[in-house]
């Protein structure tokens, strides 16, 4: 296997347990469901769709949803979402890298913090235009490496082993010159809009363990830390502390995210 396959399979195995984060992402999908225009009759494909808060939301208001998604846990627990909402979504596990639909198949595409994690960019962006019509919208949500969320994926890169040669950061999917310039020729009419995610909590001390057990790249380099250097865990526990104290106000921590949207020309 190698090392872009070996990157997705560890990827696939830490986002494994993510599903509990759903009630806090899902508080902000209908954000980027306006945003995108989605509307009753919609053909939408939502990529990275995790437990599938954007999938169901967008269904919710009529759109014909497909969801798609590299963890089956993640998936398994979409479906059991939509059979609680009685909504019909065609759920499919696979990889953004490559998308098993035909071109041209969907009027809009979306993905919320999913596809900025594949390895390559551009193959992503690629694929993901691809299935969108002419005149379709590609819109998504992503963290600024500015603020709460991109500020902790940079710290916990400072303690983890440096990624395989040709995996790109996902922090570089917000910084809106660097959405211009993947999108290109392609697409028109980019427009990007802020929204803010507010996570309950009820300390840093809790956000910190809160996202250790939940968060696959933190969860990742815990439990390498725990095996090898339990020092430098506790430095790194003791710097995520203090980061997440910044943004903690009224328990809850403010992550702030970015999202862009373009018409496919």
């Amino acid at each position: 296997m190698g090392p872009i396959a070996q990157f997705k399979e560890d990827a696939k195995l830490a986002w494994s347990t993510f599903a509990a984060t759903e009630t806090i992402s899902g508080s902000v999908a209908p954000q980027l469901v306006r945003f995108a225009g989605i509307a009753d009759g919609t053909s939408v494909l939502d990529v990275g769709c995790g437990t599938g808060v954007v999938a169901l939301t967008a269904a919710r208001v009529g759109a014909r949803v497909t969801g798609l998604d590299l963890t089956p846990e993640l998936l398994q627990h979409a479906k059991e979402n939509a059979r609680t909402m009685r909504v019909d979504i065609d759920w499919h596990e696979g990889d953004v890298e490559a998308l098993p639909f035909d071109d041209g198949r969907f009027e809009i595409v979306v993905s919320q913090f999913g596809h900025m994690f594949a390895p390559r960019p551009n193959v992503a962006l690629r694929e993901m235009l691809r299935v969108l019509r002419p005149g379709g919208v590609i819109a998504f949500s992503t963290w600024p490496p500015d603020v709460f969320t991109g500020k902790m994926f940079a710290l916990v890169a400072g303690y983890a082993p440096p990624p395989p040669a040709g995996v790109a950061s996902p922090l570089q999917w917000g910084d809106p010159t660097v959405v211009r310039e993947r999108l290109g020729s392609a697409v028109k009419d980019i427009c990007f809009d802020r929204g803010t995610m507010r996570m309950q909590i009820l300390s840093p001390q809790h956000h910190r363990e809160f996202m250790e057990r939940h968060i696959g790249p933190v969860n990742k380099l815990v439990r390498a830390l725990e095996a090898s250097d339990k020092q430098r865990l506790a430095e790194f526990r003791r710097e995520f502390e203090e980061l997440s104290s910044v943004y903690f106000e009224d328990n809850h921590v403010r992550q702030d995210f970015l999202m862009t949207r373009a018409v496919k020309v």
